[in-house]
């Protein structure tokens, strides 16, 4: 049987908001595989970021339960939550979100930082990953000085170089040109298959969705169809 990276039973969203709140996520009840590659698509205000956010620990269900592994995120304080993204959960955001002022290596290399993991030992793993990712011979250089092909790689890096139970991508390839996103996509691909690392992504994109094993259709809110299929290469 295999092993379970996120779990949600009856999750539910509700802001609220005059003259009447707003419920972004309506019963969400949802069970992802570890090793699965997870598209979630639907029109804008379907959804997608505020579930990759639940999911994340970056904003607290109104109602309903969430488990990454065997760690229930429902109830836990904001230093729970914290640390546990910190151990099991990657982040890649539509805008890269990398820090400026340090080089590529520094800003892959920030998580394994945080865990405390010595300087030797987080260099060497983020250079083995540049290597096999596309980035070998660009650890000094500063995002600025990176396309954002590169930047977004990069920040792929940070997401994986921890081994995180699930990695969360909003957006990846939103602010790509078609050969950079095919590029990004097979790097995660290769990631997903000879890592085993779990890729759940929000996206409008449908070179995303046909990459995607799975893929979650959300309107307002709520799971509309949810389809498990080959994807359309290797």
């Amino acid at each position: 049987m295999s092993e379970i990276a996120v779990r949600t039973d009856d999750v539910w969203k509700i802001y609220p908001q005059e003259p009447f709140p707003v419920e972004a996520v309506r019963g969400l009840t949802l069970t992802i595989e570890s090793g699965d590659f997870v598209a979630m698509a639907g029109p804008s205000g379907s959804g997608k970021t505020t579930v990759l956010n639940l999911l994340g620990g970056l904003t607290d269900a109104t109602r309903g339960r969430i488990w990454i592994g065997d760690r229930e995120l429902t109830g836990m304080s904001g230093k729970e939550r914290a640390r546990l993204r910190l151990e099991r959960i990657g982040f890649v955001f539509q805008a890269y979100n990398l820090l400026p002022v340090l080089t590529a290596l520094e800003n892959a290399e920030f998580t394994l930082l945080l865990r405390g993991v010595p300087a030797a030992e987080r260099h060497a793993k983020v250079l083995e990953l540049f290597h096999e990712i596309g980035l070998e011979g660009l650890a000094d250089r500063h995002p600025g000085k990176l396309s954002g092909g590169q930047q977004q790689r990069v920040a792929v890096a940070r997401a994986v170089v921890g081994d995180p139970a699930l990695v969360l991508a909003d957006e990846p390839t939103a602010n790509l040109d078609s050969g950079t996103s095919a590029s990004l996509l097979d790097t995660m691909e290769r990631l997903n298959r000879e890592h085993g690392t779990t890729f759940v992504f929000s996206t409008h994109d449908p070179r995303v969705m046909e990459r995607a094993r799975r893929l979650i259709t959300l309107v307002d809110g709520r799971i509309e169809a949810d389809d498990r299929r080959a994807p359309a290469r290797a």
